[in-house]
């Protein structure tokens, strides 16, 4: 585990393990201390269905009403969601208590800044070094309540029904749930947008979230727009800030294809600020090569959605993402939405008449092969084997493939990515690259 509390985004790992009650209290008091700009500070707290999230949630607000903060307690919700209602609300903070796509004994604490806005890391390392000073705690009429308010949650669908300029009817989607946290919100928010909704893994126990289902697990998606004739499938993952689809025939749409669509649907219509879409060094060589033809420009940030959303912030652009199907209408959200990104999607399935099929043809997919190679030194991607390998594979590629290696943030692990025109040459480049960082890069 990494020396850093906080991960690429918040505070992730095994409930009662890494994540206890305690810590989660303490990560109350702590963030109440520095994230909380008045006396009556408000925070807005939501979870997604997992069953350890009840007592993290509880935990949580107790360290944050101990310091002072007003708890505004949403219940089971997006994380979306929660940076949509900090910033409805005015609050100081919001804090998210999900796992993501993570198995259902993970949990993780995220949290957000005033505006819906993810924390800057020196604002992350600010809490963390809070926990070992938690400092003096009010008393008597300076502690903080704690509220439900579930009429909020109405306003969030609201907003994301009333975020497109087309009505859905006639669209008929099934939507996978990932028995997560879009399991009401996601049916409803497309039902009011006019759409018919075949809803399935949409009935979260607290122990079933992600399990086969969602866009880790798309099989059931599959069957089931077959089954129903659906015009496409919509998967999230368990805390419904991404979203990944299938059109009609049962083919996979990714969210480097979610990208394209709307960055070609946004140029038709004057609305892709800068002529530009912001995406990671991990999407589809693919997605370049149609952005070119399409005369769009593309800039690619480190992977992570906290990295796309910093420079669409710094630079004043609406659209980014990655391939994992988060993506970012700054329009309308402060992070990643599956559910909003979904919406946008069928919003222009309407406004051209084209299938799903036909939207995503605007790419092609090159194959695209990854080798995790474990218990090697991440520097060795600079070693001089390594970069003349790589400097080879590039020549035989040319531009019509490309060549990544990244070391991995959290483990002693180099990722090594290849496209090509073929999947057996992609696999051939990728094996023989992985095998010279295991000779020359070995910790062993």
């Amino acid at each position: 585990m990494s020396s850093r509390l906080f991960g690429t985004d918040g505070v992730r790992g095994l409930a009662n393990g890494l994540l206890t009650a305690q810590l989660a209290t303490s990560l109350g008091v702590a963030a109440a201390h520095v994230l909380a700009t008045s006396e009556r500070s408000v925070a807005v707290v939501g979870r997604d269905p997992r069953i350890s999230g009840e007592f993290l949630q509880a935990a949580l607000s107790a360290g944050l009403a101990s310091a002072g903060v007003t708890v505004i307690d949403i219940g089971v919700v997006p994380t979306p969601a929660v940076a949509f209602i900090t910033d409805l609300t005015g609050a100081d903070f919001g804090v998210m208590i999900s796992a993501s796509h993570n198995p259902m004994p993970d949990n993780g604490i995220k949290f957000f800044a005033r505006g819906g806005h993810k924390l800057a890391d020196d604002v992350e390392d600010a809490i963390e070094a809070r926990l070992a000073q938690p400092g003096e705690l009010p008393t008597g009429a300076q502690v903080g309540r704690i509220k439900q308010d579930s009429n909020l949650i109405d306003k969030y669908i609201a907003h994301l029904a009333t975020s497109i300029d087309q009505n859905l009817a006639g669209l008929r989607v099934v939507i996978d749930g990932a028995n997560g946290s879009a399991s009401l919100i996601g049916p409803e928010a497309l039902r009011r947008a006019g759409a018919t909704v075949i809803a399935i893994h949409c009935e979260p126990d607290g122990l079933n979230i992600n399990d086969n289902c969602g866009s880790t697990h798309m099989d059931d998606l599959v069957a089931a727009v077959r089954e129903h004739g659906a015009d496409l499938g919509i998967a999230h993952d368990g805390d419904a800030d991404r979203c990944l689809a299938v059109d009609a025939d049962g083919e996979l749409v990714d969210g480097d294809q979610i990208l394209a669509i709307l960055a070609v649907g946004r140029k038709a219509n004057d609305a892709l600020v800068g002529n530009t879409v912001v995406a990671t060094v991990m999407s589809n060589l693919g997605f370049n090569i149609a952005m070119q033809e399409q005369g769009i420009d593309v800039v690619a940030t480190a992977v992570g959605d906290r990295y796309v959303l910093e420079h669409m912030r710094d630079n004043g652009f609406t659209l980014g993402g990655e391939q994992s199907g988060h993506v970012v209408l700054q329009e309308f959200a402060t992070t990643g939405d599956g559910v909003l990104t979904a919406l946008h999607v069928m919003n222009e399935m309407k406004r051209s008449g084209k299938s799903l099929k036909d939207l995503a043809g605007v790419m092609t997919r090159l194959p695209q092969v990854l080798i995790n190679v474990p218990n090697v030194d991440k520097v060795g991607v600079n070693h001089a084997q390594v970069v003349e390998a790589v400097a080879q594979a590039e020549v035989e590629l040319g531009s019509s493939g490309r060549v990544l290696l990244r070391p991995s943030g959290t483990e002693p692990l180099i990722r090594v990515m290849v496209e090509a025109p073929t999947a057996q040459l992609a696999q051939s480049h990728a094996e023989a690259l992985a095998e010279v960082v295991r000779i020359h890069c070995s910790l062993s």
